[in-house]
């Protein structure tokens, strides 16, 4: 369970940081407040995709191991 919390910390890290400065970037652009609104941005996406990632993720690896042993079938 540790090393499933650790993974979900880490990647909704990552994809909220690179998600949330794309959109920033595109809709904002690189004004004086575009880091208080990355950085405001960032932090609603994590608190919004760690839980997710947490609840739907082995929802995800279920679907996923059902898919895969259809096929090899």
């Amino acid at each position: 369970m540790k090393q499933k919390i650790a993974f979900a910390l880490l990647m909704g890290i990552i994809t909220t940081c690179i998600i949330s400065f794309t959109l920033v970037s595109v809709n904002v652009g690189y004004g004086p407040l575009f880091l208080k609104i990355w950085l405001r941005s960032w932090a609603i996406a994590y608190c919004v995709a760690v839980p997710a990632i947490l609840i739907i993720g082995p929802r995800v690896e279920q679907m996923v191991g059902r898919m895969f042993r259809k096929g090899s079938v």
